[in-house]
């Protein structure tokens, strides 16, 4: 990555702090770069990329799809989203979906689920519980129920109507709403993605959804990272045998292809009706494909039970690996979601692991995180252990 080989993109909006490379083509886990370089890929377009790359049962799905219909609009039905809904309530034990095209999109509907819920009985401010240091998206409305002052910075005044919380703190919980008629909803990361791989105990999602039931309030799990089998299951939340409300989807339901969805149990799948949401792309052909093509593939590939397996064999690895060493306080996570925190920012570390051939993100400033595409193989978490660890420890030397 010599300076006159790294790309620049002058006439797009500065808005990322961008690596110096630029990826041309990818198979399985890897990922080249315009010199030719080769990146085992541990971030998988941010949990994204769940097959990986260049599949060869996805790649010819959406071949045929592209020569078929990419877009029709929601004047028609579009019987590849009965499709990929319906799947969808089967998997998650709700009731019907909406589908969009991206996550934010999803969080979005969510809060404007809870505020109509809200209204129709009667609630004239609606409000919903949101959690420190959650991250739902950087529209105004998901940016204010986002726990991060620094993105929220610059972009007042933000949406009113949030009660923020701790995690894991069903007291704190209690105390924050108690006698508060307006509140309609609680809404959290099963585990928390940009926040830092922030997990939400199994018993605390029990008790908030007893919480929910005993209070009317609508049970919102954004499993926007965390799901489509990253963890082991279908959703992150089923771990702790409970279903919600109300789940937006995206990242990984496409393996790259834009797309996002809510899916809604019982209390939740009538409260919109024609002209309360909409989107033009959300739901297209191509898109409800890639959908449908991803979950067959992961169903036939078993790739709930790879992730578990291989990412319990990359998390025991990490943490025997790193046991001892001063500065790292804690890895953890579930399934292929994972997280090396440590007691210092630590954002170089992206730089040097791209320039050792592994691609990874930092987030929360001190959080080392590893998504990578639910095929990864045992003998590919071994090579990440051994490019990412010499370059914790040279960076906590």
């Amino acid at each position: 990555m010599s300076d006159t080989a790294q790309p620049t993109s002058p006439h797009v909006m500065n808005t990322y702090g961008r690596l110096p490379i630029a990826l041309t083509h990818g198979q399985g886990c890897r990922v080249w770069d315009t010199t030719g370089k080769v990146y085992l890929d541990g971030l998988g377009g941010i949990a994204v990329n769940t097959l990986g790359h260049n599949h060869p049962e996805l790649v010819p799905a959406l071949q045929d799809q592209v020569a078929k219909l990419i877009h029709s609009s929601n004047y028609y039905h579009v019987p590849g989203q009965e499709t990929l809904a319906a799947k969808l309530v089967d998997l998650s034990g709700m009731t019907n979906a909406f589908f969009c095209c991206t996550g934010l999109e999803a969080n979005e509907a969510a809060l404007k689920l809870a505020r109509k819920f809200g209204h129709d009985k009667g609630i004239e401010r609606p409000e919903i519980v949101v959690y420190e240091a959650a991250f739902h998206g950087r529209s105004i409305a998901t940016l204010s129920a986002t726990g991060n002052p620094k993105v929220q910075a610059g972009f007042g005044p933000l949406v009113e109507g949030f009660i923020r919380v701790p995690l894991n703190d069903i007291e704190a919980l209690k105390k924050a709403t108690e006698g508060n008629p307006n509140v309609v909803a609680v809404f959290f990361e099963t585990i928390q993605g940009e926040g830092g791989i922030h997990p939400m105990r199994w018993e605390y999602l029990r008790q908030v959804r007893q919480l929910c039931n005993e209070r009317d309030w609508l049970m919102m799990i954004d499993e926007v990272q965390c799901g489509m089998g990253r963890t082991g299951k279908w959703f992150a939340h089923q771990w702790a045998g409970i279903v919600p409300d109300v789940m937006p989807l995206a990242k990984g339901l496409g393996s790259g292809m834009p797309i996002g969805a809510v899916v809604a149990g019982p209390r939740a799948a009538h409260i919109f009706g024609p002209g309360n949401h909409g989107t033009t792309f959300g739901g297209n052909p191509l898109a409800m494909r890639a959908g449908i093509e991803t979950i067959r593939i992961m169903e036939e590939h078993n790739l709930l039970d790879n992730a578990e397996k291989v990412g319990a064999h990359l998390k025991s690895t990490l943490q025997h690996e790193l046991e001892g060493v001063a500065g790292v306080k804690e890895v953890r996570g579930q399934g292929l979601m994972l997280g090396i925190e440590l007691d210092r920012p630590c954002g170089v570390i992206l730089n040097q692991a791209c320039e050792a051939g592994l691609l990874l993100s930092v987030t929360a400033d001190s959080v080392i995180r590893l998504v990578p595409p639910l095929i990864l193989t045992q003998a590919e978490a071994d090579e990440i252990v051994a490019i990412l660890v010499p370059i914790i420890k040279r960076f906590l030397a």
